[in-house]
């Protein structure tokens, strides 16, 4: 970085910090003068305003007024750690947030700039953007129940999108990496158990239903928990939706130590031979062959992979470019926005300030972490058994966040060796975690839906 935007960040870096300090000393000058008055400012504007109709009524409709009287009901008073109408501003603060994350850091952009600026809309007091206000349904609300709220078509669509975009053709290759995939889905249920444990030890309270929904994060498959959470527990939408797609754009965060503290330097080191070329019969085959076992053996994940394998066929088949093409950018950009927008219109202040939210934070990255060694000890475990030894390191890549956890574990092998090149291993455990989670997100449905 040259000394000239070295310099351009710290101005820029000094405004913004003159600028939040200047902004709460004025809240704290305001603070002062009003406690000098011992309440005859606020009385005396109360007067004004009784005494001027028009004025009262152009007040009260201003957001600022909102924000500094709206208390909630009963209900959600009880609940919240906040009043409501500092917990609306808190949340268009945490929208704003996760506009920052996604511009400055890169976390998941595509995903968390129209999920915050969903939640900076949905909590603008008196806009009624994500809730019926007399008798008219907001935008983002109509939104919602078009493609989110169940059947869920929202998610479907994205999963055509991905399955348009992914290549199996690393699974096809080598088939074992499939228990990679398959022993992630560990944390999931690993955690669901931890769920309910906790609420009878009475530190949290979560159904059966809700603990399920909680439990999908260590997938770290986002329309997956779209998906089933619309389905067992749409109002901890908000909270999970945000959980499972910080956890995503964790992975290089997240992953690293724990693949090293379970793997030694030698087993990181451990090449693989090249896989064979898998040719477009196979992997049409596959499609089908995965449908078919779906339908007779977990039927209620079908919508997922279904479209997950419709996609696929599009891409692998070669004689509906354009289809293919439309299915992994335009339809899925499209959904993409609309899903965004109304996950973040799910970040309401009475939703997302509660006290279990920070239960399922913690549990959220309890599942993940779960997954990411789980994939780890299994590949460890196959190495006792297999002849042709498998590099623990795409074990963790057996989290469904594709390409990112391959690209980690390809990360990891190289801090130990530049010139091994475990890539296209780490994407066969990648891919069938995809599949992975989207049966777990059947067996869960079917098991509390």
């Amino acid at each position: 970085m040259s000394e000239f935007q070295i310099c351009k960040a710290e101005r820029r870096h000094k405004f913004i910090m003159w600028t939040a300090v200047s902004v709460l000393a004025l809240i704290a000058v305001f603070n002062i003068v009003c406690h000098l008055s011992q309440g005859r400012i606020a009385a005396a504007f109360n007067a004004y305003m009784e005494q001027h109709e028009a004025f009262r009524q152009l007040v009260q409709s201003t957001g600022l007024y909102l924000f500094l009287t709206e208390k909630g009901t009963e209900a959600q008073a009880a609940n919240m750690v906040v009043s409501m109408g500092a917990g609306q501003f808190i949340m268009i603060g945490v929208g704003i947030l996760l506009i920052y994350l996604a511009i400055a850091k890169g976390f998941e952009p595509l995903l968390l700039i129209p999920i915050g600026f969903g939640g900076i809309l949905s909590n603008a007091p008196g806009a009624g953007i994500a809730e019926v206000m007399d008798g008219t349904t907001g935008f983002l609300l109509y939104i919602y129940n078009l493609g989110v709220a169940p059947p869920s078509i929202f998610p479907l669509l994205i999963f055509m999108g991905i399955g348009a975009m992914t290549d199996f053709g690393p699974m096809i290759a080598n088939p074992k990496t499939a228990l990679l995939g398959g022993a992630a889905q560990f944390g999931i249920f690993f955690t669901l158990c931890g769920a309910l444990l906790m609420t009878d030890m009475g530190w949290v309270d979560f159904s059966v239903k809700q603990a399920a929904s909680i439990g999908i994060i260590g997938g770290a498959d986002g329309p997956t928990a779209i998906f089933l959470t619309g389905r067992l527990a749409p109002e901890l939408m908000g909270a999970i939706v945000v959980a499972a797609y910080s956890y995503m754009a964790l992975v290089p965060i997240i992953q690293p130590p724990i693949m090293r503290l379970l793997t030694t330097k030698a087993e990181r080191k451990i090449r693989m031979k090249q896989l064979r070329e898998v040719s477009r019969l196979e992997k049409i085959f596959f499609v089908f062959l995965v449908v078919l076992l779906c339908i007779v053996l977990v039927p209620s994940a079908a919508p997922l992979m279904g479209m997950l394998m419709f996609g696929n066929l599009l891409k692998e088949c070669k004689v509906v470019d354009r289809l293919a093409k439309s299915a992994a950018n335009e339809i899925i950009n499209i959904v993409t926005i609309f899903i965004g927008l109304t996950v973040g219109s799910k970040l309401s202040a009475d939703k997302f300030l509660a006290k279990e939210t920070l239960g399922i934070l913690v549990l959220g990255l309890v599942a993940f972490s779960i997954a990411t060694a789980s994939g780890v000890l299994m590949a460890k475990l196959m190495n006792l058994f297999c002849k042709e030894k498998v590099n623990p390191l795409i074990g963790a890549a057996g989290v469904s966040a594709v390409p990112m956890a391959a690209r980690v574990s390809d990360r990891v092998a190289k801090e130990e060796d530049p010139t091994n090149f475990v890539l296209m291993h780490a994407m066969g455990p990648n891919v069938s975690g995809v599949i992975g989670s989207a049966v777990a997100a059947g067996i869960l449905l079917a098991m509390c839906g």
